[in-house]
């Protein structure tokens, strides 16, 4: 679990453990997974009694799978998913405070407040786990939740707080201890640990579509969540773009979505030996980012092209992969050099253009300047 306000739950078996109360309070569904849930499922088998509280139905999330749910729906999609992963977690009790996904911090606080401490005083837990005050990474609705919580925390043992729920029978109640989830930054390259998996095989690695979209997934989630410093992208090349160059450095691994890429090597001559062909489910890359060493062949697309690639940062806009060669570059600085004025076109246009100004206009005009002859020189 992470950081707390006070020493760690201790349970030596489910006797111990027996008339405890664990109260976690998040703000979407599957929250409480990656919060808490291996805390929640810990204590659950030693007989502690737990509940979840969650302020929205998460309604505002991505549908990453469209015969799941739709917009329309996946509010009661979300909800039932919470509550299959209580169940499997242990986790006896579920109640949703039915507010707006992403409109946490748009609520009057006392109110959400208020609603926490309500939950509080009913269930009188012993400890309560929420976010901690960066929200994990930065989501609004987990900093608000964090904020909420903290103070409904103590405001539930104030009898002077919230007057309305003691004449309704809630009495208030002191929770022994507050623990926030952090997620400590790890600075884990996943391409690195996937590329040493990969050379330590016999045979080479081909996976599934759905290996695909899983890798994809962890990969987006693990970085959010700062486990790995990753950048993963989806990107589409076309057929016959050079998708690795041979003796380029090794900064990523690529595994094939859809499509297929060829394996070139060429030798001191020129000459290019086709080593293999790579499809759907296979990764290349591999070899350079284990070995650290430069790439030790090209990878072209046979046809268009869908990878996954992971890197250990975002791509640069503007980065190149050889450096110009200087009979190249040479023209374009010789011509940068020349002003516009001692060009043959520039002069005669000038002096035709001084021709045709009024006697008048053409005494008003200046002597360059010093700074000016020295530019024209």
């Amino acid at each position: 679990m992470g950081r707390g306000y006070a020493r760690t739950v201790r349970a030596d078996g489910p006797s111990a453990a027996s008339g405890l109360r664990l109260l976690g309070v998040f703000a979407h569904p599957d929250d409480e997974v990656f919060c808490a849930g291996g805390t929640f499922a810990r204590y659950a088998k030693q007989g502690v009694e737990i509940m979840v509280v969650c302020a929205t139905r998460g309604e505002a999330g991505q549908i990453r799978d469209a015969r799941i749910a739709t917009r329309r729906t996946i509010a009661a999609v979300r909800e039932q998913e919470l509550r299959s992963a209580c169940d499997r977690l242990g986790v006896r009790h579920v109640r949703l405070l039915d507010h707006r996904d992403g409109e946490l911090s748009d609520l009057e606080f006392d109110s959400l407040v208020g609603e926490i401490v309500a939950a509080v005083r009913e269930f009188r837990p012993d400890v309560l786990v929420t976010f901690g005050p960066d929200g994990g990474y930065g989501h609004p609705d987990h900093v608000r939740i964090s904020e909420a919580t903290t103070a409904a925390c103590f405001a539930a043992g104030d009898e002077t707080r919230y007057r309305e729920q003691l004449a309704a029978g809630l009495a208030p109640h002191v929770t022994s201890r507050l623990y926030h989830a952090y997620f400590p930054p790890r600075g884990m390259l996943l391409m690195q640990r996937l590329a040493q998996w990969l050379v330590g095989r016999d045979a080479r690695f081909a996976g599934s579509p759905e290996f695909g979209y899983a890798l994809l997934l962890l990969a987006e989630q693990t970085a959010t969540m700062r486990y790995i410093r990753d950048h993963s992208q989806v990107r589409w090349f076309p057929a016959g773009c050079y998708v690795l160059e041979q003796g380029e450095p090794s900064d990523g691994l690529f595994l094939v979505l859809s499509g297929s890429v060829e394996v070139r090597q060429e030798d001191p001559a020129g000459a290019i030996t086709l080593l293999r062909r790579l499809g759907p489910g296979e990764f290349f890359g591999e070899l350079g980012v284990a070995g650290q060493r430069p790439r030790s062949a090209h990878v072209v697309a046979a046809e268009h092209l869908t990878c996954l690639v992971l890197t250990p940062a975002a791509p640069e806009s503007f980065a190149r992969r050889a450096k110009p060669t200087r009979h190249a570059a040479a023209p374009m600085e010789t011509e940068a050099l020349v002003p516009a004025s001692r060009t043959p076109c520039a002069a005669a246009s000038a002096a035709a253009t001084a021709a045709a100004l009024p006697t008048s206009c053409q005494k008003k005009r200046r002597a360059p300047s010093r700074h000016a002859e020295r530019l024209m020189r």
